[in-house]
């Protein structure tokens, strides 16, 4: 197995989240062993502070696990920094892997799921990432393909008319049957949290941009591609169970204002003026009606001065942005 040019580079970037990589990263490890490909890993640590390199160095060893690779960083980078570091890692390393794996560490991968995308990817040529069907700890289904932004979906952000419209079309989600046929379909673009990318694709269109810090960096990446020809697909018969938000939960108010952060910087690069007025509009007014919200639960005593108070100062840095 040694000797065989690496076919997959899994790339995982974790910030203080030691037990849930752990799972994802024995999940990996359970699937790789299965795999009729070589493989290699890289799990980036993001500067955690509770221990999180330590224990991934404790479980998965570099003697008894020689394609592992584990890569400190004295900084956080985010998801965008971490990931090309690991694959500058790979590139200064002289091998390039067929296929590279983006995979969030609050992830698990089930039986199949990287041979199923690995598989569709090496059989066509012209698809440049595809993505995995998810699913909720509790086995419900997750949307894991969405299509690229509009103006309805930003106003679905803050006011929800219906809510099956929430899970429609026109709120960039693809209908259920397309993943109940278990075919692979074409999407604008899937859920970063497991992302399987062809190499070539990677030289051609670039890495990621480090410009976003968090969120919108694989829709970004996905446009780009787009733009350069490459096709994109959802695989639904690979299975991922995707917690969310085990990293983001850390730091909510700071989390919505890097969210609405790397979306402005997403409609800067590939939307029009028209677009970019009209979606701040939307955004400001939603803002506004949520911290009216907040206003309401602070004084009914359904929300403590503090929280209110963080609620509001992010509330206020979107309203700058």
């Amino acid at each position: 197995m040694a000797a065989q040019p690496l076919t997959l580079a899994v790339i995982v970037v974790s910030y203080n989240t030691r037990q849930i990589t752990l799972n994802c990263l024995e999940s990996v490890r359970e699937e790789l062993a299965r795999a009729p490909f070589s493989a290699g890993v890289w799990v980036v640590d993001n500067a955690s502070s509770d221990g999180s390199a330590e224990a991934i160095a404790a479980h998965f060893p570099p003697q008894a696990h020689p394609a592992w690779h584990l890569i400190r960083s004295e900084t956080n980078l985010g998801f965008a920094g971490g990931t090309n570091l690991a694959l500058r890692h790979i590139a200064q390393g002289g091998e390039r892997p067929a296929l590279v794996l983006f995979l969030n560490p609050d992830t698990v991968v089930q039986p199949g799921a990287l041979g199923e995308m690995a598989s569709f990817l090496q059989t066509h040529p012209r698809v440049g990432a595809v993505g995995a069907q998810l699913f909720y700890g509790d086995g419900r289904f997750q949307h894991g393909a969405f299509r690229f932004p509009t103006l309805a979906m930003a106003f679905f952000d803050f006011w929800t008319v219906h809510h099956r419209l929430l899970d429609s079309p026109l709120n960039g989600r693809y209908p259920l049957r397309l993943y109940a046929k278990g075919e692979p379909f074409p999407i604008d673009h899937p859920l970063g949290a497991a992302m399987m990318v062809r190499w070539e694709a990677l030289e051609e269109v670039g890495w990621f941009d480090e410009g976003f810090f968090m969120y919108c960096e694989e829709i970004d990446w996905c446009l780009r591609a787009k733009a350069a020809g490459w096709e994109i697909y959802c695989v639904p018969k690979a299975r991922i169970v995707h917690l969310g938000g085990q990293s983001a939960g850390q730091f909510r108010e700071k989390m919505f204002v890097a969210l609405w952060q790397s979306r402005y910087r997403l409609f800067a690069k590939h939307y029009g003026p028209f677009y970019r007025w009209a979606v701040r509009r939307i955004v400001r007014a939603g803002v506004r009606r949520e911290m009216g919200r907040v206003a309401r639960a602070l004084k009914r005593g359904h929300l403590s001065a503090e929280e209110a108070e963080c609620r509001f100062v992010a509330y206020h840095h979107v309203l700058e942005m």
